[in-house]
């Protein structure tokens, strides 16, 4: 009978939501673009986490879109506006394109903390 109620008190602990989850991978992937020396390693150094990040966005994007709608079309803006600079860049790897990459590395930064910001009562 006590082994019941144990069983029964641990399948009532509130799992963490899937929003959650997913905004800690978001959050961790703009860290590394944020921390990834363009300058010393060029704008292929950023490819392989802004494909990472499109596909947690997209993930973070379809769990947060009804809750937080706001946030998450901004982060997405964001990103999208990073992957376009990204390329234009990756045309033309002047020092202006290159502070374009940056300010919007800023910008996907800023916009996920407003999401993650907006979403502390559920995470």
């Amino acid at each position: 009978m006590l082994l019941l109620g144990l069983a029964g008190c641990a399948a009532e602990e509130p799992s963490t939501p899937p929003v959650c989850d997913s905004l800690a991978s978001v959050q961790n992937t703009v860290d590394h673009i944020r921390n990834t020396n363009v300058s010393e390693n060029g704008l292929s150094a950023l490819r392989p986490y802004l494909t990472q990040l499109k596909d947690q966005f997209n993930q973070l994007y379809l769990d947060a879109k009804a809750q937080f709608a706001p946030q998450a079309e901004a982060l997405r803006t964001a990103v999208d506006q990073l992957g376009a600079d990204l390329r234009a860049a990756q045309g033309d790897p002047s020092v202006a394109n290159l502070a374009t990459v940056r300010t919007s590395v800023t910008s996907v930064r800023a916009s996920a903390h407003t999401l993650r910001d907006a979403m502390a009562s559920t995470c």
